[in-house]
């Protein structure tokens, strides 16, 4: 497994270059929230391979997932999700159909940044509160259901700030998650350390804890716009994606 990892952290370092897109599809750590934000005016798609210890239930294998996002607001972010379902996941059990990708999840994600970083003073974190797929249509339609089709749902307000210890970049980031699931319940603190080599200033070491796994990952930005990010969740499932970003000026 280490040789895995040295190996893709080498290859990054050959070919590509960073930013933090992570498996919900909206700025953040691995699997964590941050209170980092896009510029204003960024529009961002992408997609994931999403290893099973990952995913909520009903997922018992790896599936993928694609996403549209934009910051249209220098302090407001949305975002569209899509993951898929196998056939056998909706009640098709058929030996060949079961194991076929056939249907797809849906939810929406939103931040909102309350403080920016440096605001008040030159220690103060950035603040955001945001959610990802807070409102089912299952039954009779919930905020935060217990159950139903909200696999994806919580809430949390984050907490980022940067350092410079020499010409090292370090960032720490704390949040706390919350959902009323019955199965994949979050009610807690997740933290996690950013590093920034100077050497190789567009990679980011990440570790993380997102208050069910700890996980190891970097990511990789090239030309402003193509990012890639990989994270071993457990440090050995892995968790890997690709995103092109465009600004608008």
């Amino acid at each position: 497994m280490y040789r895995k990892i040295i190996l893709i952290f080498s290859l990054l370092c050959v070919s590509f270059t960073l930013s933090a897109q992570f498996t919900y599809g909206v700025t953040g750590l691995l699997h964590m929230p941050s209170a980092e934000m896009q510029d204003d005016k960024t529009f961002i798609v992408g997609g994931n391979y999403l290893n099973e210890h990952i995913t909520p239930n009903p997922w018992t294998y790896g599936t993928y997932n694609y996403f549209l996002n934009a910051t249209i607001l220098p302090f407001f972010e949305v975002a569209y999700t899509a993951t898929m379902f196998k056939a056998k996941t909706i009640g098709i059990d058929w030996k060949v159909d079961g194991e076929k990708f056939t249907n797809q999840d849906r939810y929406f994600s939103a931040r909102i940044r309350l403080i920016k970083e440096g605001k008040f003073w030159k220690h103060m974190p950035a603040i955001v509160v945001g959610t990802s797929d807070p409102y089912t249509e299952s039954g009779d339609g919930q905020i935060s259901s217990t159950d139903g089709n909200g696999y994806f749902c919580r809430f949390y307000v984050a907490a980022t700030k940067h350092f410079l210890v020499g010409s090292e970049r370090l960032g720490l980031h704390i949040s706390y998650l919350y959902n009323n699931r019955r199965s994949y319940k979050l009610n807690g603190i997740a933290a996690g350390i950013t590093y920034n080599p100077s050497f190789v200033p567009d990679l980011r070491i990440i570790l993380e804890h997102d208050t069910k796994d700890f996980a190891i990952g970097a990511t990789y930005e090239l030309f402003n716009q193509i990012h890639a990010q990989f994270e071993f969740q457990g440090f050995k499932y892995f968790t890997g994606g690709l995103a092109y970003k465009v600004h608008l000026k």
